[in-house]
């Protein structure tokens, strides 16, 4: 099967991204043979922030760290905390004590003129969860995927309450333009709500950003007369934002949709605020690109079941949908922790849905 979404100017230069079933393998660089063997054998990671998912910190970090290292090579993993001189700063430093490989996660478009760089020094390049112009290899979700279980979370929602798909009043709340997965989101989500015969109410400009989301929702809110059947929301940061304003104007029922599994996310589930989530066990991803990098930093050729339609081989991870029967899932996995989610607000909700430490 094939399926073809056209990414923004600024992720991918204007290139279409196109997800082909069945391919293998691809061109990659090696690890630079200049310096010194320890140089070699260092894998150097760069994480965008903090603050459009706690994932990041709290564990893509901890799982690349343990999985590198554990592989017997060094991790030398920063963040650039939403700055993008940062971002390129920190990439200086790394290449000037040497990097067998560079994993990075783009912000704002940064990647790209850091992948520039490393190939330059005959560095591969691994764009992890988000696409960038340049890289050597891309470890992700089927990010189209992720889009499509977010537009089935809103149809789910609006059965439950009764409401017909096309009557409904439906609002688009995506991620940043910027960053190469957000258009995939979007096209994934809209091609099972336009089947179902959805058009979007209102579509404010995306963001990966609470404050901003909220914003921008209570707007569209407001051009609707506060009338509104369902909300698709790029991922649980924003769905946050968005469900504040529902609150804050006491409508309930409104179908939701989110990523991440965040424990906010899943608080809101277990409350009935929030539809669903797609959960992307980080794990999971965080094994692939170390997968990747380790097969790099000796030498080897990973293979991908996908590729981008520049070449870029795309090692794809499989998604799932959490509701409120699975949020213990998340919670056994490690990926929340249940004092977090269980606090006593919580609690009698946690019960029911069979949400234990």
């Amino acid at each position: 099967m094939k399926k073809s979404v056209l990414l923004p100017a600024a992720a991918l230069a204007g290139a279409a991204v196109v997800m082909l079933a069945g391919c293998s393998g691809g061109s990659g660089g090696t690890p630079s043979t200049s310096g010194s063997a320890a140089a070699a054998g260092r894998a150097c990671v760069i994480l965008p922030d903090a603050a459009s998912s706690p994932r990041w910190e709290n564990f893509d970090h901890k799982y690349l760290e343990e999985g590198l290292t554990a592989a017997g090579f060094t991790a030398d993993i920063q963040n650039a905390q939403g700055d993008v001189n940062k971002y390129s700063t920190i990439a200086d430093q790394q290449m000037t004590q040497g990097c067998g490989v560079m994993l990075l996660v783009d912000y704002q478009g940064a990647a790209a003129a850091v992948a520039s760089k490393a190939k330059a020094q005959g560095i591969p390049v691994i764009a992890y969860d988000r696409p960038f112009t340049g890289a050597d290899y891309y470890v992700s979700f089927d990010n189209v995927k992720v889009g499509e279980l977010e537009g089935q979370t809103v149809l789910d929602g609006l059965k439950t309450a009764g409401k017909d798909p096309k009557k409904a009043v439906v609002v688009y709340m995506g991620g940043d333009p910027t960053d190469g997965n957000a258009k995939m989101f979007h096209d994934g989500a809209d091609s099972v709500l336009s089947a179902a015969g959805i058009k979007p109410a209102a579509e404010p400009p995306g963001a990966w950003n609470q404050a901003k989301s909220q914003t921008n929702f209570e707007q569209a809110l407001t051009s609707l007369n506060g009338k509104v059947d369902g909300v698709w929301v790029a991922n649980d940061t924003n769905a946050a934002g968005v469900i504040k304003v529902l609150q804050d104007n006491n409508l309930k029922g409104v179908a939701v949709s989110g990523q991440d599994a965040n424990v906010a996310g899943l608080q809101n589930i277990l409350l009935g605020w929030q539809t669903a989530t797609v959960y992307k066990p980080v794990k999971d991803e965080a094994t692939a690109a170390v997968d990747t990098a380790v097969a790099l930093l000796k030498g080897e050729k990973p293979t991908a079941s996908a590729k981008l339609d520049d070449g870029t081989p795309y090692i794809q991870v499989t998604p799932k949908l959490v509701g409120p029967k699975e949020v213990k899932d998340v919670i056994a996995a490690g990926d929340a922790a249940y004092s977090d989610v269980c606090t006593a607000d919580v609690k009698a909700a946690c019960d029911a849905n069979g949400v234990t430490q």
